[in-house]
């Protein structure tokens, strides 16, 4: 096992993102840039090692199911090269499903919340993990089993993926080449995804590919007029390890109980994160359609009398 080009890629790729890690940390402490605080790098690590510990435990009921639906495979792709290719694109694919869906159903979004937590972005907010995300993931990925694909791969793809989605939680890198930005997400794409400014909220949802969010209309490049800020619109008062996984559970939870009637207590667990009853709160579209809608009416010539 330890000889499995697998393992040695993983360990390769998990081994350069904790040097480039520790660089970027380096450096700046060195320039005094404050992209790190030492709290919010410890809550980072802790909230890896509890998703850690969770993928562990769901480890062999994950590769149980997807090799039992793998029984069932409506075709198979004997090209080595057209397998690989298929299998990360259509992984890279679902993955954008799955994402999506963490910041449009609010249950989901309630797991997916730690992972945009935090008011710093660098290497290691990679490692704010969705604590919870291991409980449910397999479930997006099972068509990957029916189109053929073996469970070890799926996997494999998956960890791969991940890894290269860590390396893009950076700002030590600015825009790369065009041809780059228009197809894989990129650094400045992911600090987009990152941002609490109404223009960037639920955008850039890819981990490889960036040409899911042009296809799907969930695409936002990073503006220089529009600065990034990171973090939740409404970060937690108490930034403890607890509420971080927690917080979002609890104000659901409150919204649920207050809520009048079976319809609108469902609303506030499949509808998106802002969504209320009485129009007290907004989603991220209806801000982003008043942003654009106030920003049109700045550029309209003012008429002569």
């Amino acid at each position: 096992m330890l000889n499995d080009p697998r393992n040695i890629t993983l360990s390769l790729l998990f081994g350069l993102l904790i040097v480039i890690s520790i660089v970027e940390m380096y450096i700046s402490y060195m320039h005094d840039r404050k992209l790190y605080a030492k709290r919010d790098t410890w809550t980072n690590v802790y909230l890896m090692g509890l998703a850690f510990l969770i993928n562990i435990s769901t480890k062999t009921a994950t590769f149980f199911l997807l090799n039992y639906c793998y029984q069932f495979r409506l075709f198979e792709i004997k090209n080595i090269f057209v397998y690989w290719v298929v299998l990360v694109l259509a992984q890279d694919l679902l993955y954008w499903v799955l994402h999506t869906s963490g910041h449009y159903i609010r249950f989901f979004w309630a797991m997916h919340v730690t992972h945009h937590s935090s008011p710093l972005f660098n290497l290691t907010t990679g490692f704010r993990s969705t604590v919870f995300e291991p409980l449910y993931r397999v479930f997006f990925y099972l068509p990957l089993a029916f189109m053929g694909f073996s469970a070890i791969d799926i996997l494999f793809a998956y960890l791969v993926t991940q890894l290269y989605g860590n390396m893009v939680h950076t700002q030590a890198v600015g825009k790369l080449h065009p041809i780059l930005e228009y197809f894989l997400v990129t650094p400045s794409h992911h600090r987009v995804h990152h941002a609490s400014n109404i223009r960037y909220l639920d955008k850039n949802m890819g981990m490889v590919l960036i040409i899911w969010d042009r296809m799907f209309g969930t695409f936002q490049e990073e503006l220089p007029e529009d600065k990034v800020v990171y973090g939740l619109t409404h970060q937690p008062e108490d930034t403890g390890p607890v509420n971080i996984v927690f917080h979002e559970f609890k104000a659901m939870t409150a919204d649920v109980k207050r809520a009048p009637g079976f319809k609108n207590k469902l609303g506030y667990v499949f509808n998106p994160p802002g969504w209320s009853h009485d129009g007290s709160t907004q989603v991220a579209k209806v801000m982003q359609q008043e942003l654009k809608e106030a920003e049109q009416r700045e550029k309209l010539p003012i008429q002569q009398h």
